[in-house]
């Protein structure tokens, strides 16, 4: 079976199904939140460090370094956000299949039940 042929299937079953796969957009302002998060982190404390390079006085070394931690920190924040909305999404799918799976495995085995219940309740009768 092809890759192709099992995603059609797939997407036919969620469509008879009539789930709904929409909920991901939810996901995408914490994906592009995470983004600029980390590119303002990033930016922030390479400046902030690059300033902190230029000054002589101690205390203002010091606190630049810490505005720079500090972006660091927005930075691994951004990180976290995106990864969790990509590993929501992932997970989203992967609870689909295993529902759809789920659901095909209980029709097979009911029909392979059908069978011996009318063997059983002719059985029965006799």
């Amino acid at each position: 079976m092809t890759t192709d042929t099992r995603r059609a299937e797939f997407h036919e079953a969620v469509a008879a199904h009539r789930l709904k796969t929409g909920s991901a957009r939810s996901d995408r302002p914490l994906r592009v939140a995470g983004v600029l998060l980390m590119l303002i982190g990033v930016a922030g404390a390479f400046v902030a460090y690059n300033a902190s390079l230029s000054q002589d006085d101690l205390r203002d070394i010091a606190s630049s370094q810490v505005l720079a931690t500090a972006f660091a920190a927005v930075s691994i924040a951004g990180a976290g956000l995106y990864i969790a909305a990509a590993l929501a999404q992932v997970l989203r799918i992967w609870l689909l299949r295993q529902l759809i799976e789920g659901q095909a495995r209980t029709d097979q085995l009911a029909e392979a039940l059908r069978p011996v219940e009318r063997t059983e309740a002719a059985d029965a009768r006799s």
